[in-house]
């Protein structure tokens, strides 16, 4: 039982998800999708300071680091993740009692009752873990439940890796105290690595402390729209189903498929037809800015590979770097009149996750998201969310695009896998465990069988 508990805490310590998660799972975030910006009520040079954006040493002239870590990670590292899990369970009261409390405001009360709708659905339809998970629910007093912090090399998006014992290896490393995530960040900056240092509002212990509770709903995400919210449910309950020790882009890419494909189930039944009509609104500018990314991510990855290739094209690795970034930025420009138009029209703001997840101290004293949102300004909520926009791309760096290509690399094969299961979620789950039980090579070689041939 020690040895249980020991690596409970560990995988607390090592597998802070989404992530967003992603992640976490906010709208203008995209789940983990889009993982390198920051809440956007901090300032501007925070979040600049979030996303690693310091001057950067020239590539061609300074030795870069390994992406594998030899750091020894010290017993505070464990200690901090043991302590704020425990402050986290200790917050958590059951749902039910929240909502036999006349005290809850009606606002959370309704959203509670809406989370274990969506609960008992990925259970009973999505073949999803059935346990005390999001059967709680706790007030942090904070924006983010953790702060991740990511690296890759300055000519690489492969992600600097932290291992640990039970968790294996993973791309980022998670702090409950966000000047310790920060300080971390300045720390690898110093050393030549791009760095992200990233809020998330939700992660999960793979169902290693169940017998402790399980993971808690939480005040960071609970406000999200009815789809946000389901779709950052099902991700993480998907990390407690399979998870693989060492395998980040297969943990990530198989919860984001599970996310994607349980949302489109759950938006089907009818009593979510309103749900569904404001999903719609906003789902183009989520595929909009997700292609913008991966077109970028896929031009750099070609830099990286041709400079690793041919001296000659390593001598102009900074320059045709530099060149990428400026068209990614160049790209954004039509995304932004988009984006600017529908603002200025009034369309998809309020379902924005972005102002769902605004800092809990601008929200005063419990105050409810609806009461907050009502009185603050439009122009306000359509200049911060402008605003996000506008950062992610002036801050994107290797870090943010490795850790979006880690979340959607295998993605199109698990829906192909999907369809092959006939729709049939027992037998999706099924094959995509015999696929973690394989050597990590032959679990590659599936998956690039089943992923889509690229047109051209």
């Amino acid at each position: 039982m020690r040895a249980k508990v020991f690596g409970a805490w560990l995988m607390a310590a090592g597998c802070l998800a989404s992530v967003g998660c992603a992640s976490g799972i906010p709208g203008a975030l995209d789940s983990p999708s889009q993982p390198s910006s920051e809440p956007p009520s901090q300032p501007r040079s925070e979040r600049a300071l979030a996303a690693g954006q310091t001057a950067q040493a020239d590539p061609a002239h300074q030795t870069q680091p390994s992406t594998q870590s030899t750091q020894t990670i010290g017993l505070g590292y464990y200690w901090q993740a043991v302590a704020g899990h425990l402050g986290l369970m200790r917050a958590a009261r059951p749902v039910q009692d929240w909502l036999a409390d006349p005290g809850t405001p009606p606002a959370l009360a309704q959203r509670l009752a809406l989370s274990q709708r969506i609960r008992d659905f990925a259970s009973a339809s999505l073949g999803l873990p059935d346990n005390a998970s999001y059967r709680s629910y706790a007030d942090l007093g904070r924006s983010a439940a953790v702060w991740n912090v990511v690296a890759a090399p300055a000519d690489s998006l492969k992600l600097k890796t932290w291992c640990f014992p039970v968790a294996g290896c993973v791309g980022y490393r998670g702090y409950y105290s966000e000047d310790e995530a920060r300080a971390l960040g300045a720390d690898l900056r110093a050393q030549g690595w791009d760095v992200s240092v990233y809020g998330v509002p939700a992660y999960s212990t793979l169902g290693w402390l169940n017998w402790l509770g399980g993971d808690p709903l939480l005040n960071t995400f609970i406000y999200q729209p009815p789809a946000e919210l389901a779709r950052l449910v099902f991700h993480e309950l998907a990390h407690q189903q399979i998870y693989v020790a060492d395998d980040t882009a297969f943990n990530e890419s198989y919860a984001t498929a599970v996310e994607r494909l349980g949302l489109m189930a759950w938006l089907a039944v009818p009593e979510n037809a309103a749900a569904r009509a404001e999903y719609q609104r906003f789902e183009q500018r989520r595929q909009d800015w997700r292609a913008l990314h991966r077109r970028t991510r896929l031009a750099l990855a070609a830099v990286y590979d041709q400079a690793a290739a041919n001296p000659q094209a390593a001598a102009r690795l900074p320059a045709d770097k530099a060149a990428v970034l400026q068209a990614h930025r160049e790209a954004y420009l039509p995304f932004r009149e988009r984006l600017v138009a529908e603002l200025a029209a009034g369309a998809a703001l309020v379902s924005d996750a972005r102002v769902a997840r605004e800092s809990y101290e601008a929200r005063a004293a419990r105050e409810s998201y609806e009461a907050r949102a009502a009185r603050e300004s439009y122009e306000a909520r359509a200049a911060r969310v402008l605003a996000f926009y506008d950062d992610a791309v002036a801050q994107a760096n290797n870090a943010s695009f490795g850790v979006q290509g880690a979340y959607d690399q295998w993605v199109p094969a698990f829906e192909a896998l999907f369809q092959q299961s006939s729709g049939d979620w027992q037998r999706f789950h099924g094959s995509v465990r015999q696929w973690a039980g394989l050597p990590k090579t032959e679990r590659e070689q599936a998956l690039k069988a089943l992923m889509p041939v690229p047109s051209g």
